[in-house]
């Protein structure tokens, strides 16, 4: 099965070739390959679940109507058998007799019904000699004619067809449709989680006059409607401190952001994340929030803290989590000590010492996260708090209580990624207008990740913010977390580039 195969032409391969002659010979002969409805008058979970303590070679005189694709087909003379699968994967088997259906229905079955099609089976519910839960058909009705063959286990979907074509992925790999299932079942969690905590969840600007809430390259975007520049939201955060300005104290959002940068394993250019922010709380009470929205995210998809990756592996979220120094962790990468004052020359000879390339536009701060992420990152495997970044790549960020040029805040790191960030908020706005002018500077400079000075954002924290912990988490990276996939797998339908005719 190619992803490149042309749809149209009389050059086709010959499966799809076939497979339109069929069509156009149901078309002819008055049988609609595509009708507006079918009979089904069960799922095949429901008959499953209703029939599982069924003995063998039972017959139940109950007639029913089920749907199902069909991915297994066996004809041989007067019986044929078919495994029917509905969308969730589960299969029942049908079973077409001559002397049920008429030898007209199952020479029609067999030459024109093929792997992949979706049919309706009417029939009694039995179990057949052999024990398998079964329809046993006196009719059936062709409910949608599939063109193309699916993938075999002779012909696997690679890894990027399966991004590619993810509607294929879902009809044959049982793993996908448990992801797929396995999202919705950690946001209600998740919401779940705030709201037994009294967060209220609102919904906040997608496209917005200034990109503001992290260091990050915008998507630009035009109005032609108001004649102007917008870009695409790369973070929420700036809106929810509005919120907690105007007395919503607790207040969080799932939301889907946009950054202009690079795409790999765990960075997506359209992602999902949740941010939350709570009033009177720091960064400590955020990471204990953060801990527990996690873990009861995977007593959610797996009964269990310790949860189990499609590739066997497994990774424990109970216990208390491990706190590391980020300072004190490139001290010890670097072997020698590193504070968030060493100075900028200090830490170019490090890196260079390291095999690192600097970037000339690289601020002290910066470099020392890049130090970081070189010497700790691919280690912190269990769940990790790295606490106390620079306060100059901080610039929403309360300065750290005692240490000086240090934040209080921290990330999160699980399998070697960071998983979500938390804070004590600024909620100084003489000091937060330092901090954005400053960051304007920079990105005058030529920092595309730089934020701009939101004049708004500071006219509200003007009229007074409450003392607040800040936290932001990727629900794509969460995923990532319970299942040990790569972020283009958890999403669903990740951003690809345009297939090459």
């Amino acid at each position: 099965m190619s992803e490149q195969t042309p749809i149209i032409g009389d050059d086709l391969p010959e499966q799809l070739r076939i497979r339109r002659e069929k069509r156009a010979d149901l078309i002819a002969q008055g049988i609609e390959p595509y009708p507006v409805a079918v009979a089904r008058t069960k799922t095949l979970g429901e008959v499953r679940t209703k029939y599982q303590a069924l003995e063998t070679d039972t017959a139940t005189g109950d007639i029913e109507s089920l749907t199902g694709r069909i991915i297994f087909k066996r004809d041989t003379g007067k019986l044929c058998f078919a495994t029917l699968r509905e969308g969730d994967g589960t299969e029942l088997q049908a079973m077409f007799s001559l002397d049920k259906v008429g030898e007209d229905s199952i020479t029609a079955w067999k030459s024109q019904v093929d792997l992949g099609d979706i049919v309706s089976v009417t029939g009694e519910i039995i179990t057949s000699k052999r024990g398998e839960l079964s329809i046993l058909a006196n009719s059936w009705q062709l409910a949608s004619k599939s063109l193309r063959p699916l993938p075999n286990e002779h012909n696997p979907l690679s890894e990027e067809t399966r991004v590619r074509m993810r509607y294929v992925d879902l009809i044959v790999r049982p793993e996908a449709r448990v992801t797929a299932r396995m999202r919705p079942t950690v946001m209600r969690s998740l919401r779940q989680t705030f709201h037994e905590r009294d967060f209220i969840e609102v919904e906040t600007p997608m496209l917005q006059v200034q990109h503001g809430g992290a260091a990050a390259r915008p998507f630009k975007s035009f109005s032609n409607a108001y004649d102007m520049d917008l870009f695409l939201r790369i973070a929420p955060e700036l809106f929810l401190k509005r919120c907690v300005v105007g007395g919503i104290e607790r207040v969080f959002e799932i939301n889907r952001n946009f950054r202009n940068e690079g795409a790999d394993s765990s960075h997506s250019p359209e992602f999902a994340m949740i941010e939350s922010y709570q009033s009177y709380g720091d960064w400590r009470s955020i990471a204990e929030l953060t801990q527990t929205l996690i873990q009861n995210a995977a007593m959610a998809v797996s009964g269990s803290l310790v949860v189990t990756h499609q590739d066997g592996r497994q990774i424990d979220f109970g216990g208390k989590w491990r706190e590391i120094s980020l300072y004190e962790a490139i001290s010890e990468g670097a072997g020698e000590t590193v504070t968030a004052l060493t100075p900028m020359e200090d830490l170019k000879r490090i890196a260079t010492k390291l095999g690192m390339k600097v970037d000339p536009a690289w601020i002290a701060g910066k470099l020392a996260e890049e130090i970081f992420e070189h010497v700790a990152k691919d280690q912190l495997i269990e769940p990790t708090f790295v606490m106390g970044f620079p306060v100059d790549t901080s610039p929403l960020v309360r300065a750290h209580r005692e240490t000086p040029g240090v934040a209080e805040k921290w990330d999160l790191y699980v399998e070697g990624f960071e998983l979500a960030t938390g804070y004590s908020e600024l909620i100084d706005p003489v000091i937060q207008r330092d901090r954005l002018v400053e960051q304007s500077r920079l990105g005058a400079k030529g920092d595309v990740e730089a934020m701009q000075v939101d004049e708004d954002f500071l006219r509200a924290m003007e009229f007074g913010m409450p003392p607040m912990g800040g936290m932001g988490m990727g629900v794509d990276r969460l995923l990532m977390a319970l299942t040990g996939l790569g972020i283009r797998e958890t999403i669903l339908f990740p951003l690809v580039k345009p297939e090459i005719e």
